[in-house]
């Protein structure tokens, strides 16, 4: 198997990509192992140096070892979160305890860590290391001290079974959200029970229906079934089945309940915080990020909440009034809101996502944003049919600078499977850096969960699709125009309250009238969107901007409260979560419902003690987008100034001097309240 094995020779395709048609699972178990030896065999030889240690014998060679274990992790890991099945789950839970180990290994190491102590002092300092140099010296010391380095012999091996427990739990709670979303099923025999939903949503229903050799038509918890139900479904207790099924996710005493994993988890991280010399979790997790302190994030959220809050509650206010007048009668419940809120934003702005969805068709949006990225940076895009995919519907294209050099091999994955995750996401198969003289470019895959095409009709975007779509190419840019020495501060290897700047920033063209009337064509008759439906979507994009803001800080808040605990929760998971986010809460609580058994962004992803860092990065972009306002949303000056100053350098300065070396200045959070709407 080993002499046969794709994963562990080098890589005969176009730009050395992943080979997805060679690969089969039972590459992948004998390839970690091989891969793992030799990460080993890497370290050992740094250890056994004779010579003195040095920048270039010691910290060098720990960045550029075990590649072919990082290479062999990116496509595997990657491919369990985009094309997934039980054999790959499988070999998911056999091989994380044995990644933990293998890092374990290396940062619990006293001889290794003595040589890089050793180069620390004498060069932590020098001026024959240049910036990035610098940064990886000081990077790589401290990830040693961060992973337990300091600990003592018997608080080694407890950290070392924590990580090893964090990262099975991890994976537990992944693939618990997976199958409690693909096991739902909403089933319609009664067309009556349709009133209401678009015809695009009935259509993709009844080709579930085909597909599963049923009668009618079935509605599932993926997002591009679920919202259109939510929204337009008039059977509202059929909206409640639907709300009640997705809001409890992980939350059903079964053999996916997520909850005693939230309660392990948070406890492990809590003990490995305080091993590690701090109180909590987040205050491990803040020390590297912008905001540096859980009281500066709980300050920052709590401002924000003091801003939004009186709109949220009068927006919630407006909904329940118009609700009325439509004859509802009761309290509005959660399951109500969208639905209603929907209708209102239709008659208050004459404009709905039905109205806008013929405008854009997923493959015109594609072209308008690679067009937007010549604009800006010169970008041109080349779909290459001969780079191998994991999957037949995956694009794979050749990203050209604007001087015709090759820059990124770029994957495009855009429709939901079983074998996916929900949301949407950018990740990469191979990260940007140099080495011999030689820049080696990155590939990277943008993953989405939009509405297939139908029989009849493309694939249409909602409003909320397309700016999803631009805020994922924002992350893609950050990849693909990385210019750094070192793989580990190439692209978005950034702080996280500052990853989201790329891709935020680039949301912000959604709402300008020059872009909107450039990419949006009617799928049938290829007439450019109305300026009067321009407009509409412009002035309705503050709609409900107190209840979204509210909204996100609610997520923020739970992320907080789990992770700057200082002793085990006892409490229920839905109780300590209804606390953490009680000052944010606008509906009555429904039984059942736990956001945190499914919130895969903190138990199941890097945000934890993060989350807070979408609305931070909202700051800087806003702020940061005021300049291209100044200069012309395509400004090519300004977009180079950004691509030079942030886009390319990945994580190789402090983030607030990269910023402020863009904007001349640091961040003011007026720029968003004035965007949102949400000034006094």
């Amino acid at each position: 198997m080993i002499d046969n094995n794709p994963l562990l020779k080098p890589f005969e395709t176009p730009h050395q990509t992943a080979p997805f048609d060679q690969l089969t699972e039972d590459h992948f178990l004998p390839a970690f192992e091989q891969a793992l030896k030799a990460g080993r065999a890497d370290i050992q030889n740094i250890i056994n140096n004779p010579e003195t240690p040095t920048f270039e014998n010691t910290i060098e060679r720990m960045e550029k070892s075990s590649e072919l274990l990082g290479r062999i992790s990116s496509i595997f890991f990657n491919l369990n979160s985009a094309e997934t099945n039980d054999k790959i789950q499988s070999i998911a839970r056999e091989v994380s305890p044995m990644l933990s180990d293998f890092s374990n290994d290396i940062w619990l190491n006293d001889k290794l860590f003595e040589r890089v102590k050793r180069v620390y002092e004498a060069q932590k300092e020098s001026s024959s290391l240049n910036t990035e140099q610098q940064k990886l010296l000081e990077n790589t010391f401290k990830a040693f001290a961060r992973r337990g380095a300091l600990l003592n012999g018997k608080d080694k091996e407890r950290y070392r079974e924590i990580s090893s427990e964090l990262s099975k739990l991890s994976l537990q709670f992944g693939e618990n959200v997976l199958a409690e979303t693909n096991d739902f099923q909403l089933h319609i025999t009664n067309e009556k029970d349709l009133s209401g939903i678009p015809d695009d949503a009935i259509e993709a229903a009844d080709s579930r229906a085909q597909k599963a050799n049923q009668e009618g038509w079935i509605f599932t918890l993926h997002i591009p079934s679920y919202l259109p139900f939510m929204k337009y479904a008039d059977n509202r207790d059929l909206r409640e089945k639907m709300f009640r099924a997705y809001t409890s996710r992980g939350n059903k005493g079964n053999e996916r309940d997520n909850n005693e994993i939230i309660r392990k988890t948070v406890t492990l991280r809590m003990e490995r915080a305080k091993l590690l010399g701090h109180k909590n979790h987040a205050d491990y997790v803040l020390t590297e990020r912008m905001a540096k302190s859980p009281d500066k994030v709980t300050g920052f959220l709590n401002e924000l909440l003091e801003a939004s809050l009186p709109f949220a509650q009068q927006e919630v206010k407006e909904v329940e009034e118009f609700a009325k007048k439509e004859g509802f009668e009761g309290q509005l419940q959660r399951w109500d809101f969208a639905y209603y809120s929907e209708k209102l934003k239709t008659a208050s702005f004459n404009v709905s996502d039905e109205m806008t969805k013929p405008y854009f068709q997923l493959e015109k949006v594609k072209q308008g944003i690679f067009d937007l990225t010549n604009q800006l940076y010169g970008l041109t895009y080349k779909e290459n049919k001969n780079i191998p995919v994991y999957h037949k519907e995956v694009q794979a294209y050749e990203v050209f600078d604007h001087d015709g050099s090759f820059l990124s091999v770029l994957y495009l994955d855009f429709f939901p499977r079983d074998g996916k995750q929900g949301g949407a996401w950018m990740t990469s198969y191979r990260e940007q850096y140099k080495e011999n003289g030689k820049d080696v470019r990155p590939h990277i895959s943008v993953v989405t969960n939009f509405t297939r095409p139908t029989g009849t009709k493309p694939s249409l975007l909602t409003y909320n699709e397309v700016t999803t779509f631009l805020h994922e190419f924002g992350h893609a840019l950050h990849g693909m125009l990385s210019d750094v020495t070192y793989e580990s501060m190439a692209g978005t290897s950034v702080y996280r309250d500052f990853v989201e700047l790329p891709s935020q920033i680039m949301e912000n063209w959604a709402r300008q009238e020059e872009w909107l009337q450039n990419v949006a064509k009617h799928y049938e008759t290829g007439e450019a969107i109305p300026k009067e439906l321009v407009d509409k979507i412009i002035a309705a994009g503050n709609f409900q901007s107190g209840y979204a803001t509210v909204r996100q800080l609610s997520f923020g808040m739970n992320d907080m409260a789990w992770h700057t605990i200082e002793e085990p929760v006892t409490a229920e998971v839905a109780q300590f979560e209804k606390e953490a986010m009680e000052r944010t809460e606008l509906f009555p609580n429904v039984n059942g419902s736990c956001m945190s058994t499914a919130f895969g962004h903190i138990f199941d992803g890097g945000y934890a003690a993060g989350y807070y860092g979408y609305k931070w990065a909202e700051v800087l972009d806003a702020d940061a987008f005021d300049l291209f306002l100044q200069n012309g949303i395509f400004d090519k000056e300004t977009a180079q100034k950004f691509r030079e100053n942030i886009l390319s350098k990945g994580g190789t300065k402090d983030p607030m001097e990269l910023y402020v070396s863009f904007r001349g200045h640091e961040p003011s959070i007026e720029p968003l309240l004035e965007r949102s709407g949400l000034k006094q």
